[in-house]
């Protein structure tokens, strides 16, 4: 039994993998303090209200806060007697090394990202992840990471007006029916929705222009269905994708030992 760790800067995602499918799947907020006590505790408790059995062998760890990543470790070897692949580390080896500017460090989760990608759709292909940023990751056609785009996530940016503006309130994120609200709530839900769907079409325009290839087009993130509704912006909306590029990459590891 597998467990994948997916560490984002809002919340840390633990799935089981058999082999064959993911068995469990939970979520909790990411903090850097809590301990690795904390996350048996809690981990082990809802494996056993679900009734799942899954005696844990194998680990593999991606995280986009440098923090946490001690205590899940600490977290494997204690009580799973298994030493976790840390997606980044020299130890983790990728199908395909990015080609990016020397120096520079690419996020686990673009890179896991990349490697699910490509799996499931080839090459030439971008990857859309609604997370607490935006993130636009470019997929050669041979498999490697090659650059992309951060953009501020949706709800980071609702969250920015609300803090900046004292007159604007916190609002959902949500299709608005029109785009001319006729009050505070609906002028701020429109310019949200409306603005990133701008956003993605025009940065998916000029990566196409500057690739001079049509180049399909992945979703994924909890936000992502919100923004697939008729627009015809994505290929395909993937739920788990970053999971399944943990399981591969622990996978590719296993086979070139």
């Amino acid at each position: 039994m597998l467990l994948a760790i997916d560490c984002g800067n809002t919340n840390t995602v633990f799935s089981i993998w058999d082999g064959a499918a993911f068995v469990a799947t939970w979520r909790i907020a990411t903090d850097h303090k809590r301990t690795a006590d904390e996350y048996f505790v809690w981990l082990s408790s809802l494996m056993a209200m679900t009734k799942t059995e899954a005696p844990i062998t194998e680990a593999i760890i991606s995280s986009t806060v440098p923090r946490v990543v001690f205590n899940l470790r600490v977290l494997c070897n204690r009580y799973y007697d298994c030493r976790p692949l840390v997606v980044g580390k020299p130890e983790c080896r990728l199908p395909v090394a990015p080609r990016v500017d020397q120096g520079t460090t690419v996020g686990p989760d673009r890179l896991v990202n990349t490697v699910a990608g490509f799996h499931a759709h080839g090459g030439n292909l971008i990857v859309v992840d609604f997370g607490t940023a935006t993130t636009f990751d470019v997929v050669d056609a041979d498999g490697a990471y090659i650059g992309g785009v951060i953009a501020p996530g949706v709800n980071l940016s609702l969250e920015a007006l609300h803090m900046s503006a004292a007159a604007l309130p916190h609002v959902d994120v949500t299709r608005p029916q029109h785009a001319i609200g006729t009050n505070t709530v609906a002028c701020m839900q429109s310019g949200v929705y409306w603005g990133y769907i701008g956003l993605v079409e025009g940065i998916v325009r000029q990566i196409r222009m500057e690739r001079e290839s049509p180049m399909k087009v992945i979703a994924t993130g909890g936000l992502a269905p919100l923004f697939d509704q008729g627009f015809n912006l994505f290929d395909k909306v993937e739920d788990d994708l970053t999971m399944q590029g943990l399981v591969l990459i622990h996978r590719y590891n296993k086979e070139t030992e």
